[in-house]
C-alpha cells in the first residue's frame, strides 16, 4: 500500500463556487422570506383569541340574573328553588324551577342577590325562618375564578402561537404546520470529520479510480470544462453486501474538500404522507446552497424501487412521491452541475429505470468481491493495527478465503486478534487466522459436543469418502484439511485451498464437484452398512449443479444450446413461460443421467482406494483433524507419528501438576526433614525406649 499523501495547505482565497461563511443552509441569521405575512397572521389570530376570551368572561359573569334581596326571599318563601341556595360572603345564588324560570326570563335558571359581610347574618336568619335550605361558602376571589376558568384557554393560545404560528412566520422550513417533519435528516460531513481516506480502501482498484475521478471533478471542475465536458450528475455504487460501497463514500468525504451530505433511503419515509418528498426537496435545496458538494444516498432501493408493479396504490403512494421528487431534483428543469449524487445499493435489479438512466445516474460503479491479490491488500490494511507473528502468511490466508468480502476479511482479522488475546499470546499466529476464517465462514467449533461412538464412526467415514475423491480427482481443488470436529451446523468438513480464483467453471470441474459430493454417502453405505440423513446438503448441492448444467449452461446433449430454466429477472405479475410435458421429461431424464453417471464414477474411485479411505477414517477417529500433508502420508501407506488430542491434554495436565508441585528441599517438600510427611520429622520419629 502506498503511504498516505500529505494534505495540501488551504488557500487563502475563497473558491468562486463556495459560499462565504454565514450563508450556508444551516445559518439561522437569514431573514425569513415571509416574515411580515406570518407575523401579521399570528398577531391577528391573537387579537381574535383575546376578543373571544373577553366575550366569554363577560358572558360568564352574566350567566346568573341579579335580583333584589326582597325578590330572592319571596322566591324562597314560595319554594321556587330546586336545590339548597348557596350563601357566599358577597352574594346568594339559587337555581329556579323550570316553570318559574320561564316566567322570569326564560334564559337562565340561576338568580343571585348581592349582600355584604354585615348583612350576611340577617339573610341567613331570614332563610331559616322561612325554612329554606342553604349552604354557606366563603366564596372565591375574582382572580382565582378567572385563573381556574380561563387559564387552560390562555395556555392553549400561547402554545398555538409559539409552536405553530411563530414557526410559520419564522421560517420553520418545509413541512409548514408539520414543523420539523419535513426537514431532511442528513448528516453533514467534511474533510475534518472523516478519518477514512482512499488509502484505507483496497482490493477494488477500478472503483477507486472512478472515485478519484469524481474527487478530481470537484476539486478542479474547470479542467474538464475546457473541452466541453461536465461533471457527472449521479454515481451509483453497485455490489454485494460488505464489498466496500459505503467505505468508498466515506473515503470521498475524507478526500474531497467539499460538503458531504449523507442520508439513508429509509430516512425519507415517515408516517405522514408527503414528508419524504418534502425532505428530498429540503436536502437538495441545502445542497445547492452549499455547492459544489456531494449527496450520498445509502440503500437507495428503499425508495427507488420500480413503479407501477405489484400492489402499489399508484401516484399517491408515499414511496413513489419520494422517488418522483428525487427524479425531478436530479434531472428536472432546475439542474445544478455542481451537486453530485452518490448512491449505493445491492439490489440494482429492482430500481426504477427512470432513476438509473443516463442524465441521472450517469455512472454505475460495480464493486465486486476481491480476488486473491485484492484480498491480500485488504488483509494488509486491516492487519496494520494488530501484532502479527512471524509465521503469519497473508498470501496463504488469501488463497483460503475465496468469495470473502472486505467486511468478512475485516471481521476475520478482528476475530483472530481476539482469539490470540484470550489464549495469552503475544502475537497473532497463523493458526489463529485460520481458526478465525473457519469461524466466520462455517461457525464456531463445538469441541465440547460429545458424539456417540457410532456417530463419530459414521462422520469419520463420511468425511474420509469426500477426502479420497477430492485427492484422486484431477479436476478437484486442492485439499487443505479434513476434520470431524463439529462446527456450526455441520458435524465435520473438508476444507479446500484453491490455487487461484475461478470466475468460470468447466464441465469437468462441475462434474468433479458432483463426484466429491457423493463420496460421503458411498463411504457410509460401504463401511457402515446403512444410509444416513447427514448427506442431505450434499444431495442438494449435487442436484443443483446437475439442474443448472441442463437448464442454464447448455451442457445437455439432448437439449443442446438453449435456456429452459426459470427466469429470475421475470416480474412477479408476469406469467411464467410454460414448458411442454415432453421437454420437462427430457430435463428430468438428463438430470438423472448426470447424477447416475457421476455417482458410478465416485463409487469406482472409492472401491479402488478402499484401504486408503479406511486409514483416513481411523486416523480421524484418533486425531480428529488431519492436514493435507498428513492425508498425503496416509495415502502413501505411512503411519502418522504425532500425539493424539487426549495425549496432548494429559501432557498439559501433567505439566500443570509439576509447575504446582513444591521444589525439592523446600519446607513444603515431603522429603524435607521438617515436613510432616517425612519419616525423620518430629511427628514421625519414634520415642526412645
Amino acid at each position: 500500500m502506498s503511504e498516505q499523501k500529505p494534505q495540501d495547505p488551504r488557500k487563502s482565497d475563497e473558491p468562486q463556487g463556495k459560499k462565504p461563511q454565514g450563508e450556508g443552509p444551516n445559518n439561522n441569521n437569514r431573514p425569513p422570506k415571509n416574515m411580515m405575512s406570518g407575523s401579521m397572521m399570528g398577531w391577528l389570530l391573537l387579537g381574535g383569541l383575546a376578543m373571544l376570551l373577553l366575550y366569554l368572561m363577560t358572558n360568564a359573569n352574566n350567566q346568573a340574573l341579579q335580583i333584589t334581596q326582597a325578590e330572592f326571599l319571596t322566591y324562597a318563601k314560595n319554594g321556587s328553588f330546586i336545590e339548597p341556595v348557596l350563601v357566599e360572603d358577597e352574594r346568594v345564588i339559587g337555581i329556579l324551577k323550570d316553570d318559574i324560570k320561564e316566567a322570569v326570563n326564560g334564559r337562565t335558571a340561576r338568580v343571585m342577590t348581592v349582600i355584604s359581610r354585615e348583612t350576611k347574618g340577617d339573610v341567613v336568619k331570614n332563610l331559616r325562618e322561612i325554612n329554606q335550605e342553604f349552604k354557606e361558602s366563603p366564596g372565591s376571589s375574582v382572580f382565582l375564578t378567572l385563573a381556574v376558568t380561563w387559564g387552560p384557554v390562555i395556555l392553549i393560545a400561547f402554545l398555538l402561537y409559539f409552536f405553530v404560528f411563530r414557526r410559520m412566520g419564522g421560517g420553520g422550513g418545509p413541512g409548514g404546520m408539520l414543523g420539523n417533519f419535513g426537514r431532511s435528516k442528513h448528516k453533514l460531513l467534511n474533510k475534518e470529520h472523516s478519518t477514512v481516506t482512499i488509502d484505507d480502501v483496497a482490493g477494488i482498484d477500478e472503483a477507486k479510480d472512478e472515485v478519484n475521478e469524481i474527487i478530481e471533478f470537484l476539486k478542479n471542475a474547470k479542467k474538464f470544462q475546457r473541452l466541453g465536458g461536465r461533471v457527472p450528475r449521479g454515481v451509483l455504487l453497485v455490489g454485494l453486501p460488505g464489498c466496500g460501497k459505503t467505505l468508498l463514500a466515506k473515503a470521498m468525504a475524507g478526500e474531497a474538500d467539499v460538503p458531504f451530505f449523507s442520508i439513508s433511503g429509509s430516512d425519507f419515509v415517515e408516517m405522514f404522507v408527503g414528508v419524504g418528498a418534502s425532505r428530498v426537496r429540503d436536502l437538495f435545496k441545502q445542497a445547492k446552497e452549499s455547492s459544489p458538494c456531494i449527496i450520498f444516498l445509502d440503500e437507495i432501493d428503499a425508495v427507488g424501487r420500480r413503479r407501477g408493479g405489484g400492489f402499489s396504490s399508484g401516484g399517491h403512494d408515499e414511496r413513489e412521491q419520494t422517488l418522483n421528487a428525487i427524479l425531478v431534483e436530479m434531472d428536472g428543469f432546475e439542474t445544478n452541475d455542481q451537486v453530485i449524487v452518490v448512491a449505493a445499493t445491492n439490489r440494482v435489479d429492482v430500481l426504477d429505470p427512470a432513476l438509473i438512466r443516463p442524465g441521472r445516474f450517469d455512472r454505475q460503479i460495480h464493486v465486486p468481491l476481491p480476488d486473491v491479490k485484492g484480498r491480500v491488500e485488504i488483509l494488509k490494511v486491516h492487519s496494520r493495527k494488530i501484532k502479527l507473528g512471524p509465521d503469519a502468511d497473508m498470501q496463504k490466508v488469501a488463497r483460503g478465503t475465496p468469495m470473502f468480502s472486505g467486511a468478512d476479511l475485516a471481521a476475520m482479522i478482528n476475530e483472530s486478534a481476539i482469539a490470540a488475546t484470550l489464549a495469552g499470546k503475544d502475537f497473532v499466529e497463523q493458526e489463529d487466522l485460520e481458526e478465525a476464517r473457519d469461524k466466520i465462514r462455517w461457525g464456531r467449533s463445538r469441541k465440547s459436543q460429545k458424539l456417540e461412538e457410532e456417530e463419530r464412526k459414521v462422520v469419520a467415514y463420511h468425511e474420509a469418502g469426500h477426502a479420497v475423491i477430492i485427492y484422486h480427482d484431477e479436476h478437484a481443488e486442492p485439499l487443505h484439511k479434513v476434520t470431524i470436529i463439529p462446527r456450526g451446523q455441520s458435524l465435520g468438513a473438508n476444507y479446500l485451498l484453491p490455487e487461484k480464483d475461478r470466475h468460470i467453471s468447466s464441465r469437468n470441474q462441475l462434474l468433479s464437484q458432483m463426484r466429491s459430493s457423493f463420496g460421503g454417502r458411498i463411504a457410509e453405505h460401504m463401511f457402515c452398512g446403512d444410509m444416513y440423513n447427514g448427506t442431505a446438503s450434499d444431495i442438494r448441492h449435487a442436484t443443483s449443479i446437475a439442474r443448472a448444467m441442463v437448464t442454464e449452461y447448455g451442457m445437455s446433449e439432448k437439449l443442446g444450446f438453449q435456456f429452459v430454466g426459470e427466469d429470475e429477472q421475470r416480474q412477479s405479475w408476469k406469467s411464467a413461460d410454460s414448458l411442454s410435458n415432453e421437454t420437462a421429461k427430457v430435463i428430468d431424464d438428463e438430470i438423472k443421467l448426470l447424477i447416475d453417471t457421476t455417482y458410478a464414477q465416485a463409487t469406482k474411485i472409492i472401491e479402488d482406494h478402499r484401504d486408503q479411505l479406511d486409514a483416513i477414517a481411523q486416523a480421524l477417529l484418533k486425531y480428529e483433524t488431519l492436514s493435507f500433508e498428513e492425508v498425503k502420508c496416509l495415502m502413501n501407506g505411512d503411519d502418522l507419528d504425532k500425539p493424539t488430542l487426549s495425549e496432548l491434554l494429559a501432557d498439559e495436565q501433567d505439566k500443570l501438576k509439576q509447575d504446582q508441585a513444591p521444589a525439592p528441599g523446600s519446607s513444603d517438600s515431603p522429603d524435607s526433614p521438617d515436613s510432616p510427611d517425612s519419616p525423620d520429622s518430629p511427628e514421625n520419629r519414634s520415642s526412645p525406649a
